[in-house]
């Protein structure tokens, strides 16, 4: 069963990110759910031109306990980045894509200050 989660994070402006949370063939708990919208909402403060997140969570087959994937888009003004992570749970493969984002979030901030 797909499940769809889907709520406006409010800024200190007035941009409203939306992050839409997906789990694939499995329902995500809510106290999961609020992890992944608190991480990724945090992804606000380094980009403020973030226009909203679509997060997938499913499961691997997989012969060890590391089957947990996370894959998070982030809709920007010119490209959309992209991060996709596996671990033995969807915190820690949260955890490590939001990493990832604000790595690329930065780079690109900074690429920009360039021009």
């Amino acid at each position: 069963m797909n499940m769809a989660y889907s709520s406006d994070t409010k800024k200190q402006k007035h941009i409203h990110m939306k992050v839409k949370i997906q789990s694939i063939k499995f329902d995500a708990d809510q106290k999961l759910l609020d992890f992944i919208e608190e991480k990724v909402s945090k992804l606000d403060q380094y980009y403020d031109g973030i226009i909203a997140a679509d997060v997938v969570l499913k499961l691997e087959k997989s012969s060890n306990d590391e089957n947990k994937v996370a894959e998070i888009k982030l809709m920007i003004p010119g490209n959309d980045l992209f991060a996709k992570k596996k671990s033995k749970s969807f915190e820690e493969s949260v955890d490590s894509s939001v990493e990832a984002l604000r790595a690329q979030v930065r780079k690109r901030k900074e690429k920009a200050k360039s021009f």
